[in-house]
């Protein structure tokens, strides 16, 4: 069963949000914020699985609250969706730099957001190719000209850093394995461990981590 949290400052929107989870036979809500630090709350309380968050909440917003779920280790285990009215602007790119593992917009098709949490549920970043592009390019205009250093770079390997830079493209491994030919196990293989050594929280951190180190490959 798949445990989610809501964070939310609008109760319709929560409301909406639970009836669609909870008719699901392997997700449940297990709790509802109406802003940052009633869902810390909830997180160490619950320990869920998932996070739906908010990013423009009053008093602690999602771009803070987020900021303290990253670095606590008691809530590694939960992994953060981000929820927005906007595509791809500042608040989503900090968002994926600060930890989240991925994003969706309030007016997705409820199918599309079910699928996202169980797409992220399974340990995925929720990045397609078309918006990881983006998130590329405004990386490249906004912030690696003063991006700081990625610690754990040198110790990738060259094969780690080949599947770096494929993250990069928003592929899957399965789609990144056909590319390389090779199996979805081994691309499965180094990019966990490319994670575990730049100590990035999710699929989607890993592509800030890559770009900050130059580690693209251009599709």
């Amino acid at each position: 069963m798949i445990r989610v949290v809501l964070a939310d400052d609008h109760k319709l929107v929560r409301m909406g949000l639970r009836v669609l989870i909870d008719r699901e036979d392997d997700m449940t809500v297990t709790g509802e914020a109406p802003d940052g630090q009633a869902a810390l709350e909830l997180l160490r309380r619950d320990r869920p699985d998932i996070l739906l968050l908010d990013l423009r909440m009053p008093g602690m917003d999602g771009l803070e609250t987020l900021r303290k779920i990253t670095p606590d280790p008691d809530l590694g285990q939960t992994q953060v969706i981000v929820v927005t009215t906007f595509e791809i602007d500042q608040y989503v790119f900090e968002a994926l730099q600060a930890g989240a593992a991925g994003f969706i917009l309030k007016d997705t098709a409820p199918d599309e957001l079910v699928r996202a949490i169980r797409v992220v549920a399974r340990g995925e970043a929720l990045l397609s190719p078309s918006v990881t592009h983006r998130v590329v390019s405004m990386f490249k205009r906004q912030v690696a000209p003063t991006a700081a250093p990625v610690g754990g770079l040198d110790e990738l390997t060259e094969r780690e850093r080949q599947m770096v830079a494929w993250v990069t493209t928003g592929y899957s491994n399965e789609e990144i394995a056909k590319e390389l030919v090779v199996s979805p196990a081994t691309v499965r293989t180094h990019v966990s461990r490319a994670m575990v050594k730049l100590r990035a929280r999710s699929r989607a951190q890993l592509v800030v981590f890559a770009m900050r180190a130059g580690l693209t490959l251009d599709r």
